[in-house]
């Protein structure tokens, strides 16, 4: 189970990491001309950045905590945050009528959803 949660918890931060990096450098324009990416040109730059900054500390909340052992606890808080960033997601794209990608957050969402409860649950730190 450990090493399932760790593997599960390396691929959600793998996530965040891709997505933090282009949301928080990549710029605006040139997201919303990517698939996928067409809601950042309703949004503003400082909405994108900040939801990419998110997606960066998601990535080491993830993951660094349990490494260093600094308060393990952050882990399936982080996880947590996720669902929730997730379900803002999915609602995101479920307006926009992307089904494939409501599936794909619905997917990310579970997965941490997997995190969260293992964490909390029977196999915390």
């Amino acid at each position: 189970m450990n090493l399932a949660l760790w593997i599960t918890a390396g691929l959600l931060a793998a996530v965040a990491l891709a997505g933090g990096i282009s949301k928080t450098f990549v710029p605006r324009e040139k997201l919303a001309a990517a698939h996928g990416g067409g809601w950042t040109g309703d949004a503003g730059d400082g909405f994108v950045r900040t939801l990419g900054v998110l997606e960066l500390l998601a990535a080491a909340g993830l993951v660094l905590p349990a490494v260093t052992g600094i308060a393990p606890v952050l882990v399936p808080v982080t996880a947590t945050a996720w669902v929730l960033l997730m379900i803002g997601a999915m609602i995101t794209h479920g307006r926009r009528g992307e089904r494939a990608f409501v599936a794909l957050n619905l997917c990310y969402l579970a997965l941490a959803l997997v995190v969260a409860a293992g964490r909390f649950g029977p196999a915390s730190f």
